[in-house]
């Protein structure tokens, strides 16, 4: 026979997993519905994305600087998450990391001389 009061703790963890999502899904609702926060209008209701409405035109222009703002911060934040690693090893990895890790900055500030002289971090 197999004893079954070893999968208790891991009942109980399932019904304390569920418990909490299911707070965290249906509390705000509620919260929204008591205090008055749910009270739905058009423009809340609209769909937006990107800076321009969803359901359009497929041939309607739309603004890139949506999207040059994003690849951007994707190179600055990819910048930073190879910058921590380097800080933690670089005095046991040497004068060569050191330098390689210059001119990788170095080119990323060069990148962002360029973006900022052709106007992509302007916003109007």
């Amino acid at each position: 026979m197999v004893d079954l009061s070893q999968y208790l703790p891991i009942l109980l963890f399932l019904g304390v997993a569920l418990a909490l999502s299911a707070t965290f899904v249906f509390a705000p609702m509620v919260v929204s519905r008591l205090t008055g926060a749910h009270k739905p209008n058009p423009d809340k209701l609209s769909e937006y994305e990107c800076g321009f409405p969803a359901f359009e035109d497929p041939r309607a222009q739309f603004d890139v600087r949506f999207y040059l703002v994003a690849i951007l911060f994707i190179v600055f934040d990819l910048e930073a998450a190879f910058l921590y690693p380097w800080a933690v090893s670089v005095f046991s990895l040497g004068w060569t990391a050191w330098f390689a890790m210059m001119i990788f900055i170095a080119e990323l500030a060069l990148g962002l001389v360029y973006a900022w002289k052709k106007g992509a971090l302007d916003w109007e």
